[in-house]
């Protein structure tokens, strides 16, 4: 059973539903906090990327050719460099 006040709520919102036009779609509020929040979760997110990123401290050395054969060590490097794995040959 609805009472008095929430009747005349109800009410209202009836007619305040009929003078909006009704060929109008707008995302209204919902869509206003939908968009807020993907916004916060994405600035959350950079900040914490900005954090980790802060964290890493990497400074490639180059490495010294082995004494017994530079060839054999040059080839194992670009091995190790160009991402795809290379049968050894010999």
């Amino acid at each position: 059973m609805m009472s008095a006040t929430s009747t005349l709520a109800v009410t209202h919102f009836v007619t305040l539903a009929d003078s909006f036009d009704k060929d109008k779609v707008t995302p209204g509020v919902l869509g206003f906090i939908v968009f807020a929040v993907i916004g916060g979760a994405v600035w959350l997110l950079m900040k914490s990327m900005n954090r980790h990123m802060k964290k890493v401290d990497f400074e490639e050395t180059p490495e010294a050719p082995a004494a017994s054969d530079g060839a054999e060590a040059a080839k194992s490097t670009a091995q190790r460099t160009s991402g795809k794995a290379q049968p050894k040959t010999g």
